[in-house]
C-alpha cells in the first residue's frame, strides 16, 4: 500500500481559512476574539511556542497579549493575573504556558482560570464535558489529531485503535474522543503505556496506533511490514525535557504503511534523494537536522 504524508501545514491553512469567516462574523457584532498568553520563566521552547501563538493571532487580525513574568514570580502573583484575565471582556481565552517554575503548582493555576477561557482544555470542568461528549474547549494537540484525520478521511469507526501513552495531555483525551458516539470516533480503543507487558503485540494487532509517550517505545520497533499506521506525537514537553528521541526505520513504514503523520514541529521536511528518505529534523535533541534513514 503507497504511503500518504499527513500534512499538517496543509490542514492547518485549512482550518485558518475557514475561520476567517466566522471571525469576520464575530466582529460583525463588535467583538473580536482575544487571546491571552502567559509565560513565567525565560524557557526558549516556551517563549517560541507562545510567539508563534501571538503570530496566528496577528494574520487572524484577532487580540492578543503575551505576558511575560520573571521565573521568582510567586504563586498568588499569577493567581492574581489569572483572576485579572478572567475579568478581562477583551480576553476570550486564557493560556499559562507549561511548564511553570517549580515553586508554582500547576493545577492550582488551571483551577484558577474560568472554564470558559480555558483554551488548553485542561480544567476538570472541560476534561469532564469531553468524557460525557458534550460540547467544551478541547486540549489541543489531541484535537488537532482528529481534525488530521478528519481532513485525510482516516474513519476510526469499528476499528480497533492502539494509543501508547497514558498523559493528561495527549493520551487520555485521544482515547476519550476516539471512543465517543461521534463522527470520527466509534473506535475501539486500548491504551497501553511504559507498564504494559508485551506492548509489541498489542500494538501488532491495532489498525491505527497512536504514540502518544515521552520515552522511546519497542511499539515504534514492530516490523514495518506488520505496521498500518503510525502517528507519532512529539509533545512540547518532550522537547523541553530534553528526553532523547530515537528515529526507527521510518523509510520503511512509509513505503507499506498507508499514512505517517509527523507532529509537534519535529519534522520539518520529507523528501527522498538517491533512494533514501531524507528527514528535516527540528526541536528534537540529540538528533541532527537532515538525517537519512
Amino acid at each position: 500500500m503507497p504511503a500518504q504524508l499527513i500534512d499538517g501545514k496543509v490542514v492547518a491553512a485549512s482550518i485558518t481559512n475557514a475561520l476567517k469567516s466566522r471571525i469576520a462574523a464575530l466582529k460583525a457584532k463588535g467583538v473580536t476574539p482575544g487571546l491571552a498568553a502567559v509565560l513565567v520563566g525565560d524557557d526558549p521552547a516556551s517563549a517560541t511556542y507562545v510567539n508563534s501563538k501571538a503570530k496566528a493571532c496577528a494574520k487572524l487580525e484577532l487580540y492578543s497579549e503575551v505576558i511575560r513574568r520573571p521565573a521568582d514570580l510567586s504563586q498568588a502573583e499569577l493567581l492574581d493575573l489569572v483572576d485579572s484575565l478572567n475579568h478581562n471582556p477583551r480576553i476570550h481565552g486564557i493560556l499559562v504556558q507549561s511548564p511553570v517554575p517549580s515553586h508554582i503548582d500547576e493545577l492550582s493555576i488551571t483551577l484558577a482560570i474560568n472554564p470558559a477561557k480555558d483554551v488548553d482544555g485542561f480544567h476538570p470542568h472541560n476534561v469532564g464535558l469531553m468524557l460525557l461528549g458534550r460540547n467544551s474547549l478541547l486540549p489541543c494537540t489531541p484535537y488537532g489529531i482528529i481534525k488530521l484525520m478528519e481532513h485525510y478521511q482516516i474513519d476510526p469507526e469499528g476499528r480497533e485503535v492502539v494509543v501508547v501513552g497514558r498523559s493528561n495531555i495527549v493520551g487520555k483525551p485521544v482515547a476519550a474522543l476516539l471512543m465517543q458516539k461521534n463522527k470520527m470516533a466509534n473506535a475501539t480503543v486500548t491504551v497501553a503505556h511504559s507498564r504494559s507487558r508485551n506492548l509489541a503485540e498489542i500494538t501488532r494487532r491495532a489498525e491505527e496506533r497512536i504514540a502518544a509517550n515521552k520515552k522511546k517505545s519497542e511499539a515504534m520497533e514492530i516490523p514495518a511490514k506488520e505496521l498500518y499506521q503510525i502517528y507519532k506525537v512529539l509533545s512540547k514537553r518532550q522537547r523541553d525535557q530534553k528526553l532523547p528521541v530515537r528515529l526507527v526505520d521510518i523509510w520503511q513504514v512509509l513505503s507499506e504503511s498507508q499514512h505517517l503523520s509527523a507532529l509537534g514541529c519535529s519534522v520539518e521536511r520529507i523528501n527522498k534523494e538517491g533512494g533514501q528518505w531524507v528527514f528535516n529534523v527540528k526541536s528534537i535533541s540529540g538528533v541532527p537536522d537532515g538525517t537519512a534513514l
